[in-house]
């Protein structure tokens, strides 16, 4: 009887010691190059996953094992690659090399700098493909991974080492809440983990890639975050590989006991890329023409996302994967694939997106499997009942519609929820730090805006949160930061704080 204990352990010792003797080595010729993907013969001696030569310095991956032959996906330029070129085995994994000095540099999927700047030659090979942490190395999410972004920190809170899903259809900003959770890991209080940032753009266009590390830059947190990017003009195969180096870049900070958030943008396009190659590879299509394994190739990368344990170094990789959907079917094959692999969703609406509401989450949709474990005891606080009654108010909202005659009690949810919703509308690249998320839920579940004209709530809340920042309520607005559950005794000064800012406004309704 096989053990299977014994293979995961044969797996194991291969991905952290794969080596051969020079020996052993051995030498094939190309038999076909086909659209990136090499036939080769003579390769007895190759292992999947192994990098490979083709005529001496085209490099290769093995994805295809077969008894006469080894299919090999291209790495690089393939046009010069004919029919009897050698194809020589190397004895490595396919691995990108690490340092600390990768932070802030723009790479491909091999770790070839894609910023003008030179190659990182000294540093950790970090495998592409790599074998999960088991459960005993890991513990409960229960660290809040804040994203600046209210309705995701009050309603849908991420945790580090969760995998957490942001799904919708094309243009509604799906990429907008992966970055500003990237720009606010510079919003972090005083004494708090920093938090490394990880960004895999897989088939977008080179000028969106461009504009997002320029952003980046100019909030001033491209230093911590490392950009791997594998274009729409690239292979497939790269685009294929660029979650995987994504991940393995992640895991080499991850064992120095930092935490790290890594945002794969987006699965669709790697899952496009597979299958392109899948079928080159003449492997049997299967639902929507994806091959059978497609759930493993996103299966196995996601579960890379951790936290580990003190034994372990304590830290951490928290996934945001992005998936594109077609006109809002999440009922589609690789959108129901990943569901069912993360902790969780957030869904953005193209109605919610057109009626003006940005970031355009569904509150109804959107889930986080982790919950309030993932918030600190001053959010939980605050924000426990905010998810539901929101729902409940969209529900209401559509009821009230067929004009029919509401009552007190239905009429005040209204104007609560009307408020609520304005509140969480909020402009892209302005994460906030968590204790002016805190002021701005007080604002609205303890009554001070149902005075407030729903037109003028936006510009409330920042005259608000300005009045706040000075030095007169730096006491108050430093015990929302830090974090501890709050008493009636701890809002009492924050109520002050806002109806002392009220008497002083023009808000009028």
């Amino acid at each position: 009887m096989i053990d299977s204990n014994d293979i995961l352990k044969q797996l194991e010792d291969r991905v952290k010691g794969f080596h051969y003797d020079a020996k052993t080595q051995n030498v094939g010729r190309v038999e076909v190059n086909h659209d990136g993907v090499i036939t080769a013969s003579g390769l007895s001696k190759a292992v999947m996953g192994e990098r490979v030569l083709i005529a001496g310095s085209v490099s290769g991956v093995v994805l295809d094992l077969t008894e006469d032959s080894v299919s090999i996906i291209l790495l690089d330029e393939s046009s010069d690659i004919k029919e009897g070129d050698t194809v020589s085995t190397t004895g490595e994994l396919l691995g990108v090399i690490v340092s600390d000095d990768i932070l802030g540099r723009v790479v491909n999927p091999l770790g070839v700098p894609l910023d003008g700047k030179s190659a990182i030659k000294k540093g950790k090979l970090m495998p592409l493909e790599r074998i999960a942490a088991g459960v005993v190395e890991r513990i409960d999410v229960d660290a809040p991974l804040k994203t600046g972004i209210k309705a995701i920190d009050a309603m849908i809170p991420i945790g580090r080492g969760q995998r957490e899903l942001i799904i919708g259809d094309r243009g509604l900003g799906k990429t907008a809440i992966a970055v500003d959770t990237i720009i606010n890991q510079k919003n972090l209080g005083k004494g708090q983990k920093r938090v490394l940032s990880v960004y895999v753009a897989i088939g977008q266009k080179q000028s969106t890639i461009a504009q997002i590390i320029g952003k980046l830059k100019e909030e001033g947190v491209l230093e911590n975050t490392v950009i791997i990017a594998a274009s729409a003009s690239d292979p497939a195969a790269l685009q294929y590989l660029a979650p995987y180096a994504g991940a393995a870049i992640a895991e080499y900070f991850l064992e120095k006991g930092e935490d790290v958030l890594i945002v794969y943008d987006d699965l669709t396009k790697q899952a496009w890329a597979y299958r392109q190659i899948s079928l080159v590879l003449g492997r049997p299509a299967g639902r929507e023409a994806y091959p059978g394994d497609i759930f493993y190739v996103h299966s196995r990368l996601l579960e890379r996302a951790v936290r580990l344990n003190k034994e372990n170094g304590g830290g951490s990789i928290t996934a945001l994967p992005i998936i594109e959907t077609q006109a809002g079917d999440i009922s589609a094959y690789i959108p129901t694939n990943v569901i069912s692999i993360t902790d969780g969703q957030i869904f953005v609406e193209a109605e919610l997106f057109n009626s003006g509401i940005r970031p355009a989450i569904n509150v109804g949709f959107s889930v986080s499997r982790v919950g309030s474990a993932a918030q600190t005891g001053a959010m939980k606080s605050v924000a426990g009942k905010m998810k539901l009654e929101l729902a409940q108010y969209r529900e209401l909202a559509a009821f009230a519609q067929f004009g029919s005659e509401l009552d007190p009690e239905t009429s005040r949810q209204l104007e609560r929820g009307k408020r609520s919703t304005e509140l969480f509308k909020q402009n892209q690249y302005h994460p906030l730090p968590e204790e002016y998320e805190i002021l701005s839920i007080i604002a609205v579940t303890r009554g001070h805006l149902d005075d407030i004209p729903v037109e003028d709530i936006s510009r409330f809340e920042a005259e608000l949160h300005e009045f706040a920042g000075g030095k007169k309520h730096q006491k108050t607005m430093d015990r929302l930061a830090n974090g501890e559950k709050l008493k009636e005794d701890d809002l009492k000064p924050v109520d002050e704080m806002i109806r002392e800012f009220k008497k002083g406004a023009d808000f009028t309704k």
